[in-house]
Protein backbone atom coordinates (compact mmCIF):
# COMPACT_ATOMS: atom_id res chain seq x y z
CA UNK A 1 0.00 0.00 0.00
CA UNK A 2 1.01 3.62 -0.47
CA UNK A 3 1.34 5.82 2.61
CA UNK A 4 -2.04 7.36 1.79
CA UNK A 5 -3.65 3.93 1.53
CA UNK A 6 -2.10 2.84 4.82
CA UNK A 7 -3.46 5.88 6.64
CA UNK A 8 -6.91 5.58 5.10
CA UNK A 9 -7.25 1.91 6.02
CA UNK A 10 -5.96 2.43 9.57
CA UNK A 11 -8.46 5.25 9.98
CA UNK A 12 -11.26 3.06 8.62
CA UNK A 13 -10.48 0.45 11.24
CA UNK A 14 -10.30 3.10 13.98
CA UNK A 15 -13.83 4.31 13.18
CA UNK A 16 -15.15 0.94 14.32
CA UNK A 17 -13.94 1.48 17.90
CA UNK A 18 -16.47 4.00 19.30
CA UNK A 19 -19.26 1.93 17.75
CA UNK A 20 -18.02 -1.13 19.65
CA UNK A 21 -17.75 0.91 22.86
CA UNK A 22 -21.31 2.21 22.46
CA UNK A 23 -22.61 -1.35 22.40
CA UNK A 24 -21.25 -2.05 25.91
CA UNK A 25 -22.33 1.13 27.70
CA UNK A 26 -24.73 -0.87 29.93
CA UNK A 27 -21.78 -2.99 31.11
CA UNK A 28 -19.66 0.12 31.70
CA UNK A 29 -22.55 1.64 33.65
CA UNK A 30 -22.72 -1.38 35.97
CA UNK A 31 -18.96 -1.18 36.60
CA UNK A 32 -19.02 2.57 37.25
CA UNK A 33 -21.93 2.16 39.67
CA UNK A 34 -19.94 -0.43 41.64
CA UNK A 35 -16.84 1.78 41.72
CA UNK A 36 -18.79 4.83 42.91
CA UNK A 37 -20.45 2.81 45.66
CA UNK A 38 -17.12 1.47 46.91
CA UNK A 39 -15.36 4.84 46.71
CA UNK A 40 -18.13 6.57 48.65
CA UNK A 41 -17.51 3.98 51.35
CA UNK A 42 -13.79 4.83 51.44
CA UNK A 43 -12.48 2.40 48.83
CA UNK A 44 -9.95 2.84 46.04
CA UNK A 45 -9.75 1.92 42.38
CA UNK A 46 -6.92 -0.20 40.99
CA UNK A 47 -6.13 -0.77 37.32
CA UNK A 48 -4.00 -3.80 36.43
CA UNK A 49 -2.51 -4.81 33.11
CA UNK A 50 0.56 -5.75 31.10
CA UNK A 51 2.19 -3.90 28.21
CA UNK A 52 -0.05 -1.37 26.49
CA UNK A 53 -2.98 -2.26 28.74
CA UNK A 54 -0.95 -1.62 31.87
CA UNK A 55 0.42 1.65 30.54
CA UNK A 56 -3.06 2.91 29.67
CA UNK A 57 -4.24 2.19 33.21
CA UNK A 58 -1.27 4.07 34.64
CA UNK A 59 -1.96 7.07 32.40
CA UNK A 60 -5.59 7.24 33.50
CA UNK A 61 -4.74 6.83 37.18
CA UNK A 62 -1.99 9.45 37.05
CA UNK A 63 -4.35 12.04 35.56
CA UNK A 64 -6.93 11.81 38.35
CA UNK A 65 -5.12 13.91 41.01
CA UNK A 66 -4.27 16.89 38.74
CA UNK A 67 -7.61 16.83 36.93
CA UNK A 68 -9.98 16.19 39.83
CA UNK A 69 -7.92 17.19 42.87
CA UNK A 70 -8.17 13.78 44.54
CA UNK A 71 -5.35 12.49 46.70
CA UNK A 72 -2.58 10.33 45.29
CA UNK A 73 -3.41 6.67 45.78
CA UNK A 74 -7.16 6.91 45.32
CA UNK A 75 -6.77 5.59 41.77
CA UNK A 76 -3.73 3.35 41.22
CA UNK A 77 -2.32 1.87 38.03
CA UNK A 78 -0.23 -1.32 38.21
CA UNK A 79 1.74 -2.89 35.36
CA UNK A 80 3.34 -6.32 35.10
CA UNK A 81 7.07 -5.85 35.58
CA UNK A 82 6.73 -2.76 37.76
CA UNK A 83 7.57 0.84 36.89
CA UNK A 84 10.45 -0.22 34.65
CA UNK A 85 7.87 -1.76 32.30
CA UNK A 86 6.24 1.62 31.69
CA UNK A 87 9.04 2.53 29.29
CA UNK A 88 10.52 -0.81 28.31
CA UNK A 89 9.04 -4.29 28.00
CA UNK A 90 9.98 -6.65 30.83
CA UNK A 91 10.36 -10.17 29.48
CA UNK A 92 7.76 -12.71 30.70
CA UNK A 93 6.50 -10.40 33.48
CA UNK A 94 2.91 -10.85 32.33
CA UNK A 95 3.18 -14.64 32.65
CA UNK A 96 3.51 -14.59 36.46
CA UNK A 97 0.14 -15.55 37.95
CA UNK A 98 1.16 -14.63 41.52
CA UNK A 99 2.87 -11.25 41.08
CA UNK A 100 -0.34 -9.29 40.52
CA UNK A 101 -1.69 -10.17 43.95
CA UNK A 102 1.72 -9.43 45.50
CA UNK A 103 1.67 -5.99 43.87
CA UNK A 104 -1.81 -5.33 45.26
CA UNK A 105 -0.77 -6.40 48.74
CA UNK A 106 1.86 -3.63 48.87
CA UNK A 107 -1.09 -1.21 48.84
CA UNK A 108 -2.96 -3.01 51.61
CA UNK A 109 -5.69 -4.11 49.22
CA UNK A 110 -9.00 -4.85 50.98
CA UNK A 111 -12.70 -5.52 50.41
CA UNK A 112 -13.48 -1.78 50.13
CA UNK A 113 -11.47 -1.55 46.91
CA UNK A 114 -12.25 -2.34 43.26
CA UNK A 115 -9.79 -3.92 40.81
CA UNK A 116 -10.20 -3.50 37.06
CA UNK A 117 -8.13 -5.90 34.99
CA UNK A 118 -7.19 -4.53 31.57
CA UNK A 119 -6.22 -7.09 28.94
CA UNK A 120 -6.93 -6.86 25.23
CA UNK A 121 -6.66 -10.63 24.75
CA UNK A 122 -8.41 -11.40 28.00
CA UNK A 123 -5.86 -14.05 28.89
CA UNK A 124 -2.99 -12.24 30.66
CA UNK A 125 -1.83 -14.48 33.57
CA UNK A 126 -0.67 -11.49 35.67
CA UNK A 127 -4.21 -10.13 35.59
CA UNK A 128 -6.06 -13.43 35.86
CA UNK A 129 -4.11 -14.55 38.94
CA UNK A 130 -4.70 -11.25 40.74
CA UNK A 131 -8.41 -11.24 39.96
CA UNK A 132 -8.87 -14.84 41.09
CA UNK A 133 -7.30 -14.05 44.45
CA UNK A 134 -9.28 -10.83 44.75
CA UNK A 135 -12.55 -12.67 44.28
CA UNK A 136 -11.50 -15.28 46.82
CA UNK A 137 -10.98 -12.44 49.28
CA UNK A 138 -14.27 -10.69 48.58
CA UNK A 139 -12.76 -7.84 46.56
CA UNK A 140 -14.90 -6.49 43.71
CA UNK A 141 -13.47 -7.05 40.24
CA UNK A 142 -14.12 -5.57 36.83
CA UNK A 143 -12.32 -5.80 33.52
CA UNK A 144 -11.83 -4.22 30.12
CA UNK A 145 -11.12 -6.83 27.44
CA UNK A 146 -11.45 -6.94 23.66
CA UNK A 147 -12.40 -10.59 23.17
CA UNK A 148 -15.65 -12.23 24.22
CA UNK A 149 -15.76 -15.15 26.64
CA UNK A 150 -12.22 -14.61 27.96
CA UNK A 151 -10.56 -15.97 31.10
CA UNK A 152 -10.19 -12.43 32.49
CA UNK A 153 -13.89 -11.71 32.00
CA UNK A 154 -14.73 -14.97 33.76
CA UNK A 155 -13.05 -13.62 36.91
CA UNK A 156 -14.81 -10.24 36.75
CA UNK A 157 -17.92 -9.35 38.71
CA UNK A 158 -18.46 -6.54 36.21
CA UNK A 159 -16.92 -7.44 32.83
CA UNK A 160 -16.68 -4.99 29.96
CA UNK A 161 -16.02 -6.78 26.66
CA UNK A 162 -15.37 -4.36 23.80
CA UNK A 163 -15.00 -6.57 20.73
CA UNK A 164 -13.26 -4.42 18.10
CA UNK A 165 -12.32 -7.17 15.65
CA UNK A 166 -8.96 -7.96 14.01
CA UNK A 167 -6.22 -5.34 14.14
CA UNK A 168 -4.84 -3.67 11.00
CA UNK A 169 -1.49 -5.22 11.93
CA UNK A 170 -2.43 -8.68 13.15
CA UNK A 171 -2.11 -8.99 16.92
CA UNK A 172 -1.00 -5.37 17.46
CA UNK A 173 -3.44 -4.65 20.26
CA UNK A 174 -1.95 -1.21 20.88
CA UNK A 175 -4.13 -0.15 17.92
CA UNK A 176 -7.93 -0.63 18.00
CA UNK A 177 -7.89 -2.52 21.29
CA UNK A 178 -5.74 0.12 22.94
CA UNK A 179 -8.00 2.87 21.63
CA UNK A 180 -11.06 1.08 22.96
CA UNK A 181 -9.45 0.62 26.37
CA UNK A 182 -8.49 4.30 26.50
CA UNK A 183 -12.04 5.38 25.65
CA UNK A 184 -13.53 3.13 28.32
CA UNK A 185 -11.00 4.27 30.92
CA UNK A 186 -11.86 7.89 30.14
CA UNK A 187 -15.53 7.07 30.62
CA UNK A 188 -14.98 5.22 33.89
CA UNK A 189 -12.73 7.71 35.67
CA UNK A 190 -14.56 10.80 34.44
CA UNK A 191 -18.05 9.55 35.31
CA UNK A 192 -16.84 8.24 38.69
CA UNK A 193 -15.30 11.59 39.58
CA UNK A 194 -18.41 13.49 38.48
CA UNK A 195 -20.57 11.24 40.66
CA UNK A 196 -18.18 11.86 43.56
CA UNK A 197 -18.73 15.61 43.14
CA UNK A 198 -15.27 16.44 41.80
CA UNK A 199 -16.71 18.42 38.85
CA UNK A 200 -19.13 21.35 39.00
CA UNK A 201 -21.23 21.74 35.88
CA UNK A 202 -18.59 20.65 33.40
CA UNK A 203 -15.75 22.53 35.10
CA UNK A 204 -12.68 21.01 36.80
CA UNK A 205 -13.12 23.09 39.95
CA UNK A 206 -10.82 20.85 42.00
CA UNK A 207 -7.94 20.69 39.51
CA UNK A 208 -4.42 21.22 40.79
CA UNK A 209 -2.93 24.59 39.84
CA UNK A 210 0.33 23.04 38.71
CA UNK A 211 1.27 25.29 35.80
CA UNK A 212 0.53 28.73 34.32
CA UNK A 213 -2.02 27.35 31.86
CA UNK A 214 -4.08 25.82 34.65
CA UNK A 215 -3.78 28.93 36.82
CA UNK A 216 -5.08 30.98 33.90
CA UNK A 217 -7.95 28.52 33.41
CA UNK A 218 -8.71 28.70 37.13
CA UNK A 219 -8.77 32.50 37.07
CA UNK A 220 -11.25 32.46 34.20
CA UNK A 221 -13.48 30.01 36.08
CA UNK A 222 -13.43 32.20 39.19
CA UNK A 223 -14.26 35.26 37.07
CA UNK A 224 -17.15 33.43 35.43
CA UNK A 225 -18.66 32.31 38.72
CA UNK A 226 -18.09 35.49 40.74
CA UNK A 227 -18.13 38.37 38.27
CA UNK A 228 -14.77 39.57 39.58
CA UNK A 229 -12.20 41.16 37.28
CA UNK A 230 -8.97 39.36 36.39
CA UNK A 231 -6.81 40.89 39.13
CA UNK A 232 -9.28 40.22 41.95
CA UNK A 233 -10.10 36.74 40.69
CA UNK A 234 -6.42 35.80 40.50
CA UNK A 235 -5.78 37.17 43.98
CA UNK A 236 -8.66 35.14 45.38
CA UNK A 237 -7.48 32.00 43.58
CA UNK A 238 -3.91 32.42 44.81
CA UNK A 239 -5.17 32.88 48.36
CA UNK A 240 -7.25 29.70 48.43
CA UNK A 241 -5.31 27.59 45.86
CA UNK A 242 -8.57 26.09 44.59
CA UNK A 243 -11.30 27.26 42.25
CA UNK A 244 -13.95 25.60 44.42
CA UNK A 245 -12.67 27.12 47.66
CA UNK A 246 -12.17 30.56 46.13
CA UNK A 247 -15.74 30.68 44.79
CA UNK A 248 -17.23 29.27 47.99
CA UNK A 249 -15.42 31.87 50.10
CA UNK A 250 -16.51 34.67 47.78
CA UNK A 251 -20.13 33.60 48.12
CA UNK A 252 -19.82 33.39 51.90
CA UNK A 253 -18.36 36.88 52.09
CA UNK A 254 -21.05 38.48 49.90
Amino acid sequence: MSIHELLVHINEEDTKVPIAVAKVIPAIERLVTAVVTKMKAGGRLFYMGAGTSGRLGIVDASECPPTFGVEQGLVVGLIAGGDAAIRKAVEFAEDDTEQGWKDLQTFGINANDVIIGIAASGRTPYVIGAMQTCRANGITTGCIVCNSGSAVAAEADFPVEVVVGPEFVTGSTRMKSGTAQKLVLNMISTSVMIRLGRVKGNKMVDMQLSNHKLVDRGVRMVMEQTGLDTIKAEALLQQYKSVRKAVEQFLLDK
